[in-house]
């Protein structure tokens, strides 16, 4: 019976240890042909980045086409929700859900207008910033309370044009620089499931 015991509780702090282990990463943008690489979708370039450097493939599932990358006893399952941006939500809460990932070990990957190009930042919380897909995965989640990593756009547009600046396709000389800060961009996406956010952050923020 004390075998048994063991053994059960040996399962349970198996099933704790692989939970704290996975790590759910949903980078945000719009499903079709007409968004493709448009600075609103940065957080589906990036993850496709990462799979591109890592040889792996996307599979369309529910809500969204989903990635499976191990690294070093850590699971990484990566999202691309086809929900459109302003629902991106209802897909975060579903894959955490089927995922049975915790709420620490999520991050979202998104476009911020009020950082320079290419300048990337991790935070564990705060607003949606008027972002309308960060406000659908906070009214979804119910808490501001989740890791984002905003990946800079600045805000190199004239007054009523924010829109058609956001969908808009990266200039030439952004597209110059990309190749590296994609590559730094998922050098963070790493760090935060290997050393933590705490660290990343001082690691990567504003680098």
């Amino acid at each position: 019976m004390l075998g048994f015991v063991k053994h059960l509780f040996g399962l349970k702090q198996k099933e704790e240890l692989d939970y704290m282990k996975k790590f759910l990463i949903v980078g945000l943008g719009n499903i079709g042909p007409e968004y493709v690489d448009t600075r609103h979708n940065i957080g589906f370039k990036i993850l496709d980045h990462l799979i591109i450097k890592e040889d792996l493939k996307f599979e369309t599932v529910k809500l969204g086409d989903r990635c499976e990358y191990k690294l070093k006893g850590r699971t990484f399952v990566l999202i691309k929700p086809s929900t459109y941006m302003n629902l991106s939500g209802k897909s975060v809460k579903y894959w955490m859900t089927k995922e049975k990932v915790p709420l620490e070990n999520l991050l979202v990957v998104t476009d911020d207008l009020n950082l320079p190009f290419g300048s990337i930042r991790l935070k564990t919380k705060g607003s949606d910033g008027g972002h309308n897909g960060l406000k659908d995965i906070q009214q979804q989640l119910g808490t501001t309370k989740y890791s984002r990593f905003r990946f800079g756009i600045s805000n190199s547009f004239s007054k009523g044009k924010q829109v058609d600046y956001v969908l808009g396709k990266w200039g030439e000389e952004e597209l110059k620089l990309m190749p590296e800060r994609l590559d730094k961009s998922i050098d963070l996406i790493k760090s935060f499931g290997l050393a933590g956010s705490s660290i990343t952050m001082n690691t990567f923020n504003g680098k």
